[in-house]
């Protein structure tokens, strides 16, 4: 899900005199907020090429590598704190941009210390920035502390009683969605709504909450969407969204919203991505290769990294599967690898199991799949459809693999997909496996002759040789069903293996000729035209007169 930033509030404290420097600096954090992450640059960098001690304007600049989704560069944000903190020691909202470098890089107890820090040196004029940057950076990042974040913003707020800061609410709002709690993220946005009724972000963030609340809410986060246009129709963010929600329900809305988005972000290879990306979702696969080919040669080395995803999907589509492939390897080797979804990696993993010796990359992508993608008909989707892959490979014992997977993620599964999972197992001899899932089979279902058939089967396949005689029980079971079905046709196939074994084990194992032309006469009553049945009779009868049999 694609992470959305912030509303920037005018500070009520900037002095008079210094009203056109700081209009500048909220012009860029505004930028900010609409995610013109290029125009944020262009306003901020030229802040601290003309006063490169200028801190405020150095934390925003370092911000627009930090922020940007898309292009997030955690390497050129770190030098320029570092660098700014050489010249102006112990500033603490440097340190606490720091501090966001070194949590995005995994250093978690090195940023809380940083942000403490960061605090502690803040001054009364600074103090709610500083804690603002600090709740910030622990909610963007995915190794943030929300609850550490929302400690520092209520701080904040105590400080911040007189003059009412919107930003601070919303950042709540964001803090309380990150912890899936959206009863008070949507009580957060609405109080900065009380503060600001232009305040669009809050608008569309409560939106956000209520869409995924699942059916039936549609009216309701529609409202909060329109209320954004409403608030500010120069939101970008909205328009996005927008697009995305309605990119495979409706395209002529998709292309509309496309349009009013383009027409408000900074110019960039991306939008020249979303354009084409409407040809593949109205399955112009051809016209969307064509397009992208054009977005990346106007573009050259900046051009959107998705423009070589869109082309790997189309050729796949296309079922051209090594231009398919192609594409895909030159997409992974350009996006930032946490703007890989879960259905990239599923995709990429199904177009490597058409190229023998992948199946090892295929199957830890497609599990990448799995694990990332939130909702549980996806990842359904995505084992079955390895497994039917595998099977129609006739690659049994890795598609039983895939079926059981699916029994591991739902519990409520029923008999067709316990019998795939072990029957797939069965003819993969993955006997074992096989077995234990007829077990499950044969304990929701005892009255189901093709449960106690099939885990007979698995048994016999442990059982190699018969000697254990594993199957006689199920077996056992097989024929009492088939003795009170009254569809005799449909069971009697399953009925005669089991005589066969029977007659096999009584003879074989346990010498026992008596019995063994029982079982040869029960299967002759149920087929008189057995061949084998036939064979075996007049030598089974000898053998039975010789041991006197009653």
């Amino acid at each position: 899900m694609r992470k959305m930033k912030r509303l920037f509030i005018l500070s009520s404290c900037i002095a008079f005199g210094n009203v056109l420097f700081a209009q500048n600096i909220e012009d860029g954090k505004k930028f900010l907020d609409y995610e013109k992450y290029s125009s944020a640059y262009n306003i901020f960098s030229k802040l601290v090429a003309a006063n490169p001690n200028d801190a405020e304007a150095t934390y925003w600049l370092g911000q627009t590598y930090l922020q940007n989704d898309d292009r997030r560069d955690t390497v050129a944000a770190k030098n320029l704190y570092q660098k700014a903190l050489q010249a102006t020691p112990n500033q603490p909202l440097l340190m606490a941009g720091m501090g966001e470098v070194q949590l995005m890089q995994g250093d978690k107890t090195g940023a809380r210390n940083t942000f403490e820090t960061a605090i502690g040196l803040a001054g009364k004029k600074d103090q709610i920035e500083v804690l603002k940057a600090v709740a910030r950076a622990n909610i963007d990042s995915k190794e943030g502390d929300a609850v550490y974040a929302i400690d520092k913003l209520n701080m904040a707020a105590d400080k911040d009683k007189k003059n009412k800061d919107a930003e601070i609410q919303i950042e709540l709002g964001n803090a309380y969605r990150k912890m899936v709690d959206g009863g008070n993220a949507t009580k957060a946005y609405q109080a900065a709504l009380a503060i600001d009724p232009k305040a669009a972000r809050a608008d569309f963030m409560t939106g956000r909450i209520y869409e995924t609340q699942g059916p039936g809410q549609e009216p309701i986060y529609m409202k909060y969407y329109n209320d954004a246009m409403a608030a500010d129709p120069n939101f970008p963010p909205v328009y996005y969204w927008l697009y995305t929600y309605y990119y495979e329900r409706d395209v002529n809305k998709a292309r509309d919203y496309l349009n009013k988005y383009i027409a408000l972000a900074d110019p960039s290879s991306k939008n020249c991505y979303l354009q084409a990306s409407l040809l593949y979702v109205s399955q112009l696969y051809k016209d969307a290769i064509t397009q992208a080919d054009q977005c990346i040669s106007q573009a050259g080395d900046s051009a959107y990294p998705n423009l070589y995803g869109l082309k790997a999907y189309s050729y796949d589509k296309m079922g051209d599967s090594i231009n398919a492939k192609k594409y895909f390897d030159e997409f992974f080797q350009k996006v930032n690898p946490d703007k890989i979804g879960p259905n990239d990696y599923e995709t990429y993993g199904q177009l490597l199991l058409k190229f023998p010796g992948n199946d090892s990359l295929a199957e830890a992508d497609i599990d990448k799949a799995v694990a990332l993608d939130t909702l549980k008909a996806n990842k359904m989707k995505y084992l079955k459809t390895t497994a039917e892959l595998y099977a129609k490979q006739k690659n049994y014992g890795a598609a039983g693999k895939w079926y059981t997977k699916i029994l591991g993620l739902d519990s409520n599964y029923g008999k067709v997909e316990l019998y795939y999972a072990g029957y797939d197992n069965y003819l993969g001899s993955n006997y074992k496996t096989g077995d234990s899932i007829f077990k499950i089979y044969q304990n929701k279902y005892p009255d189901d002759i093709l449960g106690w058939y099939l885990g007979a089967r698995c048994e016999e396949g442990i059982d190699s040789t018969g000697a254990q005689g594993l199957a006689k029980d199920s077996y056992n079971q097989v024929i009492a069903i088939g003795d009170t079905s009254r569809d005799t046709e449909r069971v009697k196939p399953y009925v005669l293996v089991a005589y066969r074994y029977m007659l096999a084990y009584a003879y074989n194992i346990q010498k026992d000729v008596c019995t063994a032309k029982q079982w040869n006469d029960k299967i002759l009553v149920l087929d008189p035209t057995d061949a084998n049945a036939l064979q075996n009779k007049d030598a089974l009868a000898k053998a039975a007169n010789a041991a006197k049999c009653k």
